[in-house]
């Protein structure tokens, strides 16, 4: 595979997006939008709405109509696994990243994919394991962890990929108030472009200077965190409250 340059000022950029589920009821309409470099947005809308579909795409998982660029690089089959180490998913349930008996086959089970050196993998693992907080985890099993432990690994395990966009499906979800603040403070530290699909409005308010409100497959609003989340009746009408 052909390594493109990364020049795009763009981080995201989707134009005309649509995509149906396999028994043809349509999940997105049409979805334009632009994320800058370094910009921190909330995507939000109630369940349905086509959030999770809409990031899904953003690293190939799934592939409808429309065009999908990540740091100036289309998602296609062909650039697939560039796309994929430029876009870090984590998953709302943690169980669905974390397979492996140890944290340090789960946390370099993406780099050994994308065929690091054996040195810089285990660089990458104990890098990744410290921006979480989780240092000397390597040997334990993280099926043995609580939940906010897992939450911690399932994100070092994409971080170990060194991601120019991390996409965070429910970040917060199921965790307790202190495990739901600490996680917060530690996405707030991470310099990468962020996209986080919650229905935490707090979360939004302290992680997202701007939100992307999604309904029936559209995006119906775009703008300034504290404008949209401080009109009740937009909060309402959009099944945010």
């Amino acid at each position: 595979m052909d390594v493109i340059e990364l020049k795009s000022e763009f981080a995201v950029r989707v134009n005309g997006l649509k995509y149906s589920y396999p028994d043809g009821t349509p999940a997105l309409r049409g979805i334009d939008l632009v994320v800058r470099r370094g910009e921190s947005v909330a995507i939000m809308g109630p369940n349905g709405a086509g959030k999770s579909t809409l990031t899904m795409h953003l690293n190939g998982i799934l592939a409808g109509e429309g065009r999908v660029e990540v740091m100036g690089v289309e998602v296609n089959k062909k650039n697939l696994k560039q796309v994929r180490s430029i876009v870090g998913l984590v998953f709302q349930d943690p169980d669905d990243q974390l397979f492996s008996p140890t944290v340090r086959e789960d946390i370099a089970f993406g780099p050994l994919n994308m065929r690091m050196p054996v040195e810089d993998i285990e660089k990458a693992v104990k890098r990744a394991l410290e921006w979480v907080g989780m240092e000397g985890s390597e040997e334990r099993s993280p099926h043995h962890m609580s939940f906010g432990e897992k939450k911690r690994v399932s994100l070092a395990t994409v971080l170990s990929m060194d991601p120019d966009i991390l996409v965070l499906d429910e970040p917060a979800a199921n965790m307790d108030p202190r495990g739901r603040r600490e996680f917060i403070e530690l996405l707030s530290c991470l310099k990468v472009t962020r996209l986080v699909v919650t229905h935490d409005l707090d979360m939004a308010r302290q992680l997202c200077p701007r939100t992307i409100v999604m309904e029936k497959g559209r995006v119906v609003a775009d703008g300034a965190t504290s404008n949209l989340l401080s009109d009740r009746d937009f909060l309402y009408r959009s099944g945010l409250a």
